[in-house]
């Protein structure tokens, strides 16, 4: 898959609480539709590798919306929380004409797709979670803004020019060497507005309800304990600014049920399985969840 040839995906609405959730969809090919869910300050579009590698294996299709104040789903009001974003999911699905499927979640969207196993188990075949779904201990004060540091300050940012957003992002060390156009593409849909008074389209407001509940929400932390579905976690071994260790280790893994399978991705940090080439075993391992969901359910 070449790193030049970001793939246009093509975009709906689905109406939900409160307006309509921005989706867009890569492929027409045979399959379930997996549906995508991406981190807290991000969009769809963080997918589009993931969709691009599983296209070139022949599918399935990937449906990755906008979350609800985010993106092109940027306007739309709350409720906020991890169970309005699962409730929107739902609906999509039901757009769709999907009972239930395989949801892939980044960071965040790791720990919404987990929620929405447990809340919705009808819905969800499998889940494959990318550094995400399992929650740590925070020190006594910790918030969002000290655990995203520069994408969180972004929101309070205004930019001149897309120039200026790109330069913003090039300068963050989970990004330094590891610029690509799937990159590019993916920050500029988060922009909003005219120059020179440009700004990120996510809401601060849901960025904090949801980030209050990463860290602190007993049934959001409790989900990737009570799985009802074949689950998979791949972790990155550097964190959110290139630092290592990253979010989990093998220590910090220790106590996840058995049934959830864990799998290192040592040359990457946090934000760049979607980017990188690791996007080629994101696929393969959507494809080998696909194939258990399959077998699982032609037993019961």
């Amino acid at each position: 898959m070449s790193d030049t040839t970001p793939v246009v995906g093509d975009e709906y609405t689905v109406p939900v609480a409160g307006g309509g959730l921005a989706v867009t969809r890569w492929g027409e090919g045979p399959g379930v539709p997996v549906l995508a869910v991406h981190g807290i300050t991000a969009n769809g579009h963080s997918f589009a590798r993931l969709a691009a590698e599983l296209a070139a294996r022949g599918g399935p299709p990937l449906h990755a919306p906008d979350l609800r104040g985010r993106g092109a789903s940027g306007a739309l009001p709350g409720p906020h929380g991890l169970a309005a974003h699962a409730d929107d999911l739902v609906a999509v699905l039901d757009r769709l004409g999907v009972e239930r499927t395989v949801w892939v979640g980044h960071s965040m969207g790791a720990f919404v797709s987990c929620l929405a196993a447990v809340r919705h188990p009808d819905r969800v075949s499998g889940l494959l979670l990318v550094d995400g779904g399992h929650g740590l201990p925070a020190p006594a004060g910790t918030d969002i803004d000290s655990v995203l540091g520069p994408a969180m300050a972004r929101l309070r940012t205004t930019f001149a020019s897309p120039d200026d957003y790109r330069a913003f992002w090039r300068r963050h060390p989970a990004f330094a060497g590891r610029w690509n156009p799937w990159v590019d593409a993916y920050i500029l849909r988060d922009l909003a507005g005219t120059a020179p008074d440009l700004r990120s389209t996510c809401d601060e407001a849901a960025v904090r309800t949801d980030g209050a509940q990463v860290l602190a929400d007993a049934e959001v932390l409790g989900a990737v304990h009570r799985l009802p579905v074949p689950a998979r976690l791949l972790w990155a071994a550097r964190g959110l600014m290139d630092e290592a260790p990253g979010l989990y280790t093998p220590e910090r893994l220790a106590g996840l049920p058995d049934t959830l399978a864990t799998v290192e991705l040592p040359e990457d940090n946090h934000y760049t399985p979607l980017f990188s080439s690791t996007a080629r075993l994101l696929a393969a391992q959507v494809h080998a969840l696909v194939q258990e969901t399959v077998q699982v359910q032609r037993q019961l």
